[in-house]
C-alpha cells in the first residue's frame, strides 16, 4: 500500500514486554484513509499488541508510528484522535446513553449545544434515537455494542480502532453487527483498524486482512486474495477450510510442480507458489468447494479414487469426508444437486482437481 494515501504508518515497529523476546518484529503496515484493515491471527500473535501501540496504551520498543504523516509515539492517548471500541463495551453504568456519548466531547470541553447536535447524530447513526434516557443495563448487548460505535464516532475520529468488538455477542446478533459496522463505516468514510481472531468476520468486514503469527504479518491483502491465493501454508490452513498434503517435490516443471505425497500415496500436481526445487517438502492446499467428483476422466491432472466415509447434508451442499492418497479426512463440498444421490457411505468414487486449485506451498510439518 502507498504510503501516498496513508492515514496510519508502522514503520520497523517492535515489541518486547521483558527486553528479551519480540512480540512484534519489525512491523512495516499502511492504513490508507477510508480502509477497514483488520488484524487477524491467533492467541499471542502480536495483533492487539500492534493495536494498543496505535492506541497509545503500550509504547513501542522500536520504531516510529504515523498517524497523518505525524509521528505519534510520544503523543499521549486522549491526544491522538483515535476512538476506540473495546470487547466489554467500557460504558459506565451509572451514566445514560446520551451522557456516555457526551462524556469524550466534555473531556474535550466542547459547548452543550455542539454536544447535543454530535449526540443526536451519533444515536441516529446506530439507530438509537430513542434510547438517549436508558441507562445501559436497560439494554441489549447488541444495543450496547451500538452505543459503544457511537461514542467512538461522537467526536469525528480521523480513526476508530475495535479490539474484539464483537466477542460478546451470540452468533445471530455478532453476524447482524458485523454488516452494521461495516455499512456504517462504508457510509461515513471512516478508517478502521479491526483486531479479531474469526477468520469469518475478518472476511465479512474488511478491505484488507494482514494476518499475524508469532509477531509477524504472513500475508496482507483483500480477502478474496488471502482465501483463493494463501501466500504460504500458515495462512492456507488459518483461512477457511483447507485440504492438507504433505510430501516432497519429485519434478520441477516452472508453474508447476509433481509433488510425491508421503507414504508413497501417490503424486499430485501443483501450482508452484512458495516451494524449493526437487527434493525439497512441500504443503499442498486445497480448498474443499475446488474438487470435482466423478469428473470425466482424462478431463483434470489429479484424479484419485477416494472412500466416502461420511456425508453430511448441509442444505445447500452436502459435506463430504473421504480417504484420498491415504488422508481419511479429505472434505469435499458437493454442491445440493443429483450428483449426491450416486454416493453412499462406504461407497467409493473418483476425485480430482486442476493443478491451479492446488497451492504448492512451504513445508508445514
Amino acid at each position: 500500500m502507498s504510503s501516498d494515501n496513508s492515514l496510519v504508518r508502522f514503520v520497523d515497529i517492535q515489541k518486547s514486554y521483558d527486553g528479551v523476546s519480540l512480540v512484534v518484529k519489525s512491523l512495516n503496515l499502511d492504513v490508507a484513509h477510508g480502509e477497514f484493515l483488520t488484524m487477524l491471527g491467533p492467541s499471542g500473535s502480536g495483533k492487539t499488541t500492534c493495536l494498543m501501540m496505535l492506541a497509545g496504551f503500550e509504547p513501542a520498543t522500536h520504531g516510529e508510528i504515523y498517524l497523518k504523516d505525524n509521528p505519534i509515539n510520544r503523543v499521549p492517548p486522549h491526544k491522538r484522535g483515535i476512538g476506540m471500541v473495546f470487547q466489554n463495551y467500557a460504558l459506565f453504568p451509572h451514566m445514560t446513553v446520551a451522557e456516555n456519548l457526551a462524556f469524550p466531547l466534555q473531556v474535550r470541553n466542547m459547548d452543550k449545544s455542539e454536544q447535543k447536535q454530535r449526540v443526536d447524530r451519533a444515536l441516529d447513526m446506530v439507530q438509537l434515537g430513542p434510547f438517549g434516557d436508558r441507562r445501559p443495563a436497560q439494554l441489549s448487548g447488541g444495543q450496547q455494542q451500538r452505543v459503544a460505535v457511537a461514542r467512538s464516532l461522537v467526536f469525528d475520529p480521523d480513526l476508530v480502532l475495535m479490539d474484539e468488538p464483537l466477542g460478546a455477542l451470540d452468533k445471530n446478533l455478532r453476524e447482524q453487527m458485523q454488516y452494521e459496522i461495516k455499512h456504517i463505516s462504508e457510509n461515513l468514510g471512516l478508517t478502521v483498524v479491526y483486531v479479531t481472531h474469526d477468520q469469518s468476520e475478518a472476511l465479512t468486514m474488511s478491505n484488507r486482512i494482514a494476518v499475524f503469527d508469532d509477531g509477524i504479518i504472513q500475508q496482507c491483502a483483500p480477502p478474496e486474495v488471502l482465501y483463493e491465493k494463501p501466500e504460504n501454508a500458515f495462512c492456507a490452513n488459518f483461512i477457511g477450510e483447507n485440504n492438507r498434503f504433505l510430501g516432497k517435490v519429485s519434478e520441477d516443471n516452472g508453474d508447476t510442480v509433481k509433488v510425491e505425497i508421503d507414504n508413497n500415496a501417490g503424486t499430485v500436481v501443483a501450482k508452484k507458489v512458495n516451494v524449493g526445487g526437487v527434493g525439497d517438502r512441500s504443503t499442498l492446499s486445497l480448498r474443499p468447494e475446488r474438487v470435482t467428483v466423478n469428473p470425466e476422466p482424462g478431463s483434470l491432472p489429479n484424479i484419485f479414487n477416494g472412500v466416502a466415509e461420511e456425508l453430511i447434508y448441509l442444505g445447500d451442499h452436502i459435506r463430504t469426508r473421504f480417504t484420498v492418497l491415504g488422508h481419511d479426512d479429505f472434505i469435499v463440498k458437493i454442491p445440493n444437486s443429483a450428483n449426491h444421490a450416486q454416493l453412499e457411505e462406504g461407497g467409493t468414487a473418483n476425485i480430482g482437481w486442476t493443478a491451479e486449485d492446488c497451492r504448492a506451498l512451504d513445508p508445514s510439518d
